[in-house]
């Protein structure tokens, strides 16, 4: 039994706090076949370098690319270079295209799923002048065909140059209509609300999510042979679900709602949603065994695994929730995955101790804390960094 550590808690005193032993789970022996499920994975910094944003990051390759090995190894699909690895937020498009490069390598070494998020940050800043709509399109298209000679599937992921650009739906119908009628594989679309992204607000032409949606579908309805699913990450139930309802036939709504997945993966009498999640990076062992339920539809065991997990999301992913990267790395950390917390632009400070603590101790909760005793010792000696012990 690990030893009890101090925690401090919202009144500003130390409690003692006793993690339990680690969950026991499943690992599956063949692919999952009753849900497509991705991973959007994490990168882990060099902590020898200095950050600085105007300059490429430095990553840690060993660390980073084992860890999707972690993740293979529980079924996932990885998707690759999305918000999860700081993508628009410290992690340029230079440095991406090394990791994609690297990624698809020891995907196909592994068998293991690979897609990667296609943007168009390697415009100039919107803080330099405003783009065209050509200028959107052709780096949309360059880093498309990039990912697809590496052997990955496109995401495609929502542009902040096309959000300050675009006028109105017909802006935006016009762009995707030119890159879908261009690829060369069916790609997954991304549609990544404002609480993950404050630039991208009123994308697709509205701040109306009504009048959004039904742009979406038209798109998706024009270009369906070229669609093979979409990324919705509202962080709304029942808005991905009466969208999904009205996806053509053989296109996948991919859940990226950190706060609902297990719901809207389980789905109901008229369907379901599949997986593209960033939280899997953190939960990927219970959320894995719970997929090996799933195959078997053991429900009972599906909840009772995912239960305790979504109550850990929903803390990773509280306002503002675009720094749930923090939480994500820092289990990382805790579980031994790398050996230190330090994250591209020093994004490791964006969340209190508090916050830290209690992540703590709902991972331990859900039993996902591989090594209590280790996780123990880093939580004490995080705490010990911020002057608290």
């Amino acid at each position: 039994m690990p030893e009890p550590l101090k925690l401090p808690n919202a009144s500003g005193s130390l409690e003692l706090y006793t993690p339990g032993p680690p969950g026991v789970f499943e690992k599956p022996t063949r692919a999952f076949t009753r849900r497509k499920l991705f991973a959007a994975a994490h990168v882990v910094a060099d902590p020898r370098f200095t950050p600085d944003p105007h300059k490429p990051p430095h990553l840690d390759w060993q660390a980073t690319l084992e860890y999707r090995h972690h993740l293979w190894s529980h079924g996932f699909a990885i998707a690759e270079a999305m918000d999860t690895a700081q993508r628009g937020m410290g992690l340029d498009w230079a440095t991406a295209k090394t990791l994609i490069t690297h990624s698809a390598k020891e995907a196909r070494a592994v068998g293991g799923g690979l897609s990667a998020g296609a943007g168009t940050d390697q415009l100039p800043p919107l803080s330099q002048g405003l783009p065209t709509l050509e200028q959107i399109a052709t780096a949309y298209l360059e880093q498309c065909e990039f990912i697809e000679a590496e052997g990955g599937q496109v995401i495609l992921m929502a542009s902040r140059h096309l959000a300050a650009v675009a006028r109105n739906a017909g802006d935006f119908e016009h762009l995707y209509d030119r890159v879908l009628s261009q690829i060369r594989q069916p790609l997954i679309l991304h549609w990544l609300g404002e609480m993950f992204d404050p630039e991208l607000a009123g994308y697709w032409g509205s701040r109306n999510l009504d009048e959004a949606a039904r742009t979406v579908h038209g798109l998706i309805a024009a270009h369906s042979s070229k669609v093979d699913g979409i990324k919705i990450s509202l962080l709304d139930a029942q808005r991905e679900i009466d969208f999904r309802r009205g996806l053509p036939a053989g296109v996948r709504m991919y859940t990226g709602d950190d706060f609902n997945y297990a719901e809207l993966i389980q789905g109901d009498e008229q369907g379901h949603s599949d997986g593209l999640l960033g939280i899997f990076d953190a939960i990927a062992p219970a959320a894995s065994s719970a997929f090996c339920a799933l195959e078997r539809d053991d429900w009972e065991t599906y909840n009772a695994l995912l239960a305790p997990t979504v109550a850990l999301s929903r803390h990773i992913f509280e306002s503002p929730t675009y720094n749930y990267k923090t939480g994500v790395v820092f289990l990382a950390y805790l579980n031994g995955f790398q050996a230190h917390f330090h994250m591209i632009g020093g994004m490791e400070n964006t969340r209190s101790s508090l916050h830290l603590c209690e992540l703590f101790k709902l991972a331990d909760r859900a039993g996902l804390l591989r090594d209590p005793d280790l996780a123990s010792a880093r939580m004490s000696h995080r705490l010990s960094l911020a002057g608290i012990l």
